[in-house]
């Protein structure tokens, strides 16, 4: 079907207007100005592409090449922004990136926290979808018998946003009505377009009929009323069918969320690998890390906590950081491409500051609920790539650990606190944690004298937190005067703690205590680990050692959301335990003695280091050298995807040629040379009709040689005798004398246009093909 330019770049222009419609559920996974510029120039370079094949008449193989070319050339500077020269120019690293995102970009997707703007190579999944969407939706629409297929890549794009975006859709009704009203109406104005052609190639027929009876032909066939009737049809069931499926969403709107793929894939990370942080509260009260400058942080305000991480998960040994695979009440760990949205959050918005002095580790400290977050120096895109973050737990972490000295900043929300007066009126919220066990007896019975006669579930808590500030004694257990106290916060030692004399310990042991007296008393709770600001933070630098770390508990209520609350007893002289009679002889207790017990790693352990020696720097020419090496592959690698075609048509051209002059009969050989001068006389712009015979080529070329080498083709095709294989070579030669012939006198420029012209090739089939 040839079409004119006009009509093609109208059909261009509709079919860019389905595609942005359809790619309008991708804007929830992107949300960046980098996907509108990715969406322009794949429908902008799609288009062409398909233009370029619908009028020099390519086939499918060659828009394939051209296709896979362009998304070499653009897809760096669109897909993969950051590794970019000057943001155009495409890089070694850009084009490595490109090649992997088209085959691990989509998990990568489904397994980061969205948005995800431009970060690293994200946008590749969305310019596979619309550059060869484009290509095949205007090509099918300017050259196909049914345009109307030209709508399956839209949809293909519409579905893929889908699958690919969170399960909060974004305008799900208006996105679809709209996409179902415009593929309505292309479907519409193609049919109606061929009714027009159909009818027009009758009535021209039926005039001629009519004229060649001496007749008068008709003036006007009343198309334009037919097709106003149309147009107004479909305009009415566009509406109804748009009014019905609203009111039908509104009344019957889903009671699940919409399944996605990301619903279906493991996160990468997974916190149950890792130790509890707080079994290693210890190491921070001793020596040299309880001196030692642990974080510098600004930006902090009286009573905030900078969260180490979030601890919800216990089974009688511990208390770990959830989010494993098996439990979805600890929510998971998601990469952070851009920004969380916190706008649910009420709370006060803050800005902080982060300097890593001797702290170390996979957990990143943060404070409040994350927004976004910044890193910088040189190792600051390493970090980003290996940064996950929880927002159910507001525990942040970075595999690998995190190096010393490394700097951040943060924005983030401190949900509102309620006061101290609002704290007997609290009730447990709705939240989920995993459900604690082998929680020990002894705990249970404490808790119950702490609450016996108090009524209502704010007040018991309130009592359950007083009754260990009240009775109980801080000791690290570390120093030459601190009387004995054993890590650990396992069923042993919290049964240890409530049975002894006295009540000693330190926040690991109240910590974990507080959080399964707040679980039974029916709070969902957590431990968080960290350092507390205090009371006089003014948001200037501020300073945490070792001896700072703390830890206090969370829990959930229905009317502020997660509630921090203190459990440590204020530090205090400890008593001496009186004996009740010194002159009675103790005897050997029969109690079950609990499991043999390990050493005691924490009170031995260092603090991981995950600070790495800087490897030596290479000599300066070797940087000289790679650098011109790595230009020189860049420059040869963009010169040979913009030759890529050229060479292949060049290629295509000297196979065929091989072909003939190879043949093993004599005759198809002669045959095949005027074949290959009459290539090259179509390909240097010479036309000497479809169905020219060898005699009017000649004429058409111009001179007598080749005259005298179509007679002596046309000799050698119908003469009775056999062929002389040395007239086959003479042939052959005489052909290359007269391309070289053609070639005189032209430029550079008109010369290569020959070459990869691809005139030739559209009606070459093969070895095989007709002779002429």
């Amino acid at each position: 079907m040839r079409v004119s330019l006009g009509f093609a770049l109208l059909q261009c222009l509709g079919f860019a207007v389905i595609m942005a419609v359809a790619a309008i559920t991708l804007w929830p996974v992107y949300r960046s100005t980098d996907f509108v510029v990715l969406v322009t120039v794949s429908l902008v370079v799609g288009s062409a592409i398909a233009l370029v094949g619908t009028f020099l008449r390519l086939s499918s193989f060659w828009i394939l090449l051209v296709t896979i070319v362009a998304f070499g050339v653009f897809g760096v500077a669109v897909a993969v922004p950051s590794q970019t020269q000057f943001g155009v120019l495409p890089t070694l690293d850009g084009l490595r990136e490109l090649a992997s995102g088209v085959a691990l970009g989509w998990k990568q997707l489904i397994t980061i926290t969205l948005p995800v703007g431009g970060y690293q190579a994200l946008l590749v999944p969305a310019f596979v979808l619309l550059l060869p969407g484009t290509v095949i939706g205007v090509t099918t629409a300017l050259r196909s018998r049914r345009p109307e297929l030209a709508l399956v890549p839209p949809i293909v794009v519409f579905l893929g946003g889908i699958v690919l975006g969170s399960a909060e859709a974004l305008l799900p009704l208006a996105t679809g009505l709209g996409l179902l009203v415009v593929s309505v109406l292309w479907v519409v104005w193609w049919r109606l377009r061929r009714r027009r052609l159909a009818i027009a190639r009758l009535t021209r027929a039926t005039r001629r009929q009519i004229t060649a009876r001496g007749g008068t032909p008709p003036v006007r066939s009343g198309n334009g009323a037919v097709a106003r009737r149309a147009i107004g049809g479909t305009v009415v069931t566009l509406v109804v069918a748009g009014a019905v499926a609203a009111g039908a969403t509104t009344v019957l709107s889903p009671s699940h969320a919409r399944w996605v793929a990301r619903d279906a894939i493991a996160k990468p990370f997974d916190p149950r690998a890792y130790v509890s942080p707080l079994s290693g509260f210890r190491a921070y009260e001793q020596t040299p890390a309880v001196d030692a400058d642990q974080l510098s942080v600004t930006g902090l305000s009286a009573g905030d906590f900078v969260r180490i991480a979030t601890l919800d998960t216990y089974d009688g040994v511990d208390f770990s950081v959830g989010g494993s695979r098996t439990s979805g009440d600890s929510g998971t760990f998601t990469r952070v491409p851009t920004s969380f949205d916190q706008s649910k959050v009420v709370g006060r918005q803050t800005s902080i500051g982060v300097t890593v002095d001797s702290y170390s580790g996979v957990w990143l400290p943060t404070v409040g609920k994350l927004e976004s977050i910044d890193f910088s120096g040189r190792d600051s895109a390493n970090l980003r790539d290996a940064f996950f973050y929880n927002d159910t737990t507001g525990t942040a972490a970075v595999v690998g650990g995190i190096p010393g000295g490394v700097s951040y900043s943060l924005d983030a929300v401190v949900p509102a606190q309620p006061s101290t007066s609002e704290l007997d009126s609290l009730t447990p919220g709705p939240a989920s944690v995993p459900t604690p066990t082998n929680v020990p007896v002894a705990l249970k019975t404490t808790l119950g004298d702490y609450v016996n006669g108090v009524s209502g579930q704010g007040a018991r808590l309130l009592a359950a937190i007083n009754g260990l500030k009240k009775n109980g004694y801080v000791s690290h257990g570390v120093g030459e005067n601190e009387p004995v106290s054993r890590s650990g916060h396992g069923a042993d030692r919290l049964t240890q703690l409530f049975t002894d004399p006295l009540m000693i310990g330190d926040a690991e042991q109240y910590s974990a205590a507080a959080a399964l007296m707040a679980d039974q008393l029916g709070f969902p709770a957590r431990v968080v680990l960290g350092f507390s600001a205090g009371t006089e933070a003014t948001g200037a630098a501020q300073k945490f050692t070792g001896s700072d770390i703390t830890a206090v508990i969370e829990v959930d209520t229905a009317q502020f959301g997660w509630v921090t609350l203190d459990p440590n007893p204020t530090p205090r002289k400890i008593p001496d335990v009186k004996k009740t009679d010194p002159n009675q002889i103790s005897r050997p207790q029969s109690v079950v003695q609990p499991p043999p017990q390990e050493a005691d790693p924490p009170n031995n352990q260092t603090q991981p280091q995950s600070k790495q020696d800087s490897p030596a720097l290479p000599p300066a020419w070797i940087a000289v050298v790679l650098a011109i090496v790595r230009i020189g592959a860049w420059v040869l690698l963009v010169a040979g995807l913009i030759m890529a075609p050229f060479i292949a048509i060049v290629g295509v051209k000297a196979r065929r040629r091989l072909r003939r002059r190879r043949s093993r009969d004599a005759g198809r050989r002669i045959t095949g040379g005027w074949q290959e001068f009459h290539d090259a006389v179509v390909d240097h712009g010479i036309s000497p009709g479809p169905s020219a015979t060898r005699a009017e080529v000649a004429a058409a070329v111009g001179g007598s040689r080749p005259a005298v080498l179509a007679r002596v083709v046309d000799r050698s095709v119908f003469a009775p005798e056999s062929v002389d294989p040395a007239d086959a070579d003479r042939v052959w030669n005489a052909v290359g004398e007269m391309r070289a012939h053609l070639d005189a006198g032209l430029t550079r420029w008109q010369r290569f246009r020959a070459r990869v012209s691809t005139k030739s090739l559209r009606g070459y089939h093969g070895p095989k093909a007709s002779k002429r």
